[in-house]
């Protein structure tokens, strides 16, 4: 069935006649004679499309228009008309029909009209379903993460959102810097407008200066046409500017300039055009160091820095590091076309005890890794091999920085209390017959501590009051 018809006319004949041209089977199709009727069955039944009467009694076609758009925008409405009603047909167009039909029409113009006006619809409804999925995609709350550090950015990003304040986005690499600044993007104002994304590390100065500006004909060597710049392309919505400390001095100071104006002239020309975009940098350098260094723009770095957003690494939030395991578990099995949805015990001890140096990519490309690995509807530790062989434990690197060296050191201090917090909890589940509530009392710790102990380093009842269980 290819979408429901509302007919409305108070004449019998051109009822029939509609019914007759459209009612073969590819279409659902009512009839209503009078504005009253119609409203009435609109009201109770969605329909795809309504063909309207100007000219009836009580309620006319015009005042039946007005009051289905205010109560359902999303529905095509075709007028039908006679000769000397052309200027009121117009007007209804203003009102947010679709089309008019002159009365007398023939069935091929009807069956166009109609499949036009379906046409319409189906379009509309695609372009809200995939702003709506979009939008769902890159709201904040579902960024996943539940520690302090995360929640304390959320409330950030709510803050910001509905601004168009610039924004500086900070963190290592791996962390998610466009993740958030989509969402962003998609909780403002601007989410309808282009989100524009530009790699400031991929392109040397030249062609970044002719990416962001664009340029025109002749402008330089192989520029054969004119191309438009991406603050031309993102106006009205936001521009994202990714690692940005990679700009060169001079483009520097004309992405100043576009800042401060809101204006900019393309490579080669004389015009000056406008722009409205709002801005969203990110890096993975300290712009700070760098501006004490020389190497980046006080003034720039000013402009950018107005609301600044730090992304915490994941060995600073590793109590997120099992939820996002499984999201990433649930989108690749399901994109591998995979049954596989559990991790054992003895992979995630693995997953919660690494460094994660490559932050949540690494951990994204971990799992990606393992569900092409696994045989069966687990993930395992030996899945997790190139972990398992780069571990605190097995690992032999040199730090070649102030961070790394601290970053080894905290990994080298938990992996040196692992043994002392598993003989804890085994002794004190022994000294209680293995019963996890009165072991978890003893040791003045709430259950769901106790039990996130035990996880870690694997230890598992197999039975109710039985020994553990070890992965």
């Amino acid at each position: 069935m290819k979408g429901r018809i509302l007919v409305v006319d108070d004449e019998e004949i051109v009822v029939r006649s509609c019914l007759r041209i459209l009612g073969g089977g590819d279409y659902a199709v009512d009839a209503a004679r009078n504005g009253a009727e119609a409203l009435q069955k609109i009201g109770s039944t969605a329909y795809d499309v309504i063909i309207l009467d100007i000219m009836m009694p009580q309620i006319d076609g015009l005042e039946v228009l007005q009051r289905v758009k205010e109560a359902h925008p999303d529905v095509e409405i075709v007028m039908v008309t006679g000769l000397s009603q052309i200027e009121t047909a117009v007007r209804s167009m203003k009102l947010g029909a679709f089309d008019y039909l002159p009365k007398p029409f023939d069935p091929d113009e009807l069956k166009r009209v109609v499949e036009r006006a379906l046409e319409r619809r189906r379009l509309l409804q695609e372009n809200v379903e995939l702003t709506t999925e979009a939008g769902s995609k890159y709201r904040f709350e579902n960024i996943i993460g539940s520690g302090p550090r995360m929640q304390a950015m959320y409330r950030l990003i709510a803050r910001c959102a509905p601004t168009s304040t610039t924004v500086l986005l900070t963190g290592e690499s791996g962390t998610g810097k466009e993740l958030v600044a989509r969402a962003i993007h998609y909780n403002s104002l601007r989410k309808d407008q282009p989100f524009v994304t530009v790699d400031c590390t991929s392109l040397s100065e030249n062609l970044l200066e002719s990416e962001l500006f664009g340029h025109v004909k002749g402008a330089f060597t192989g520029a054969v046409v004119s191309k438009r710049g991406l603050f031309e392309v993102a106006n009205g919505g936001t521009l994202f500017l990714d690692e940005v400390a990679n700009i060169s001095l001079a483009i520097q100071a004309k992405l100043l300039r576009v800042i401060q104006a809101r204006e900019f002239k393309a490579v080669g020309d004389t015009r000056t055009q406008s722009t409205d975009i709002r801005l969203i940098a990110a890096t993975n350098r300290d712009l700070r160091a760098m501006v004490a260094e020389g190497g980046f723009r006080d003034d720039l770095f000013y402009r950018l820095n107005i609301f600044p957003i730090e992304i915490p690494p994941l060995r600073e939030r590793r109590e997120d590091i099992a939820a996002l395991a499984g999201h990433f578990l649930k989108t690749f099995s399901a994109e591998l076309g995979k049954e596989v949805n559990e991790i054992s015990d003895g992979a995630m001890n693995v997953l919660l005890n690494h460094t994660w140096p490559g932050n949540v990519r690494e951990l994204e490309n971990t799992v990606h890794r393992a569900v092409i690995l696994a045989t069966d509807k687990v993930i395992r530790k030996a899945h997790l091999v190139n972990l398992v062989a780069t571990s605190p434990a097995g690992a032999a690197a040199v730090p070649r920085t102030g961070d790394e060296l601290k970053r080894i050191k905290k990994a080298a201090r938990e992996k040196s209390v692992e043994h002392i917090e598993k003989a804890f909890v085994l002794e004190a589940l022994r000294r209680n017959a293995w019963n996890v509530t009165r072991s978890a009392e003893e040791t003045g710790m709430q259950r769901a501590n106790f039990q996130a102990l035990m996880k870690k380093h694997g230890i598992r009842l197999r039975e109710a009051g039985d020994a553990p269980e070890e992965y």
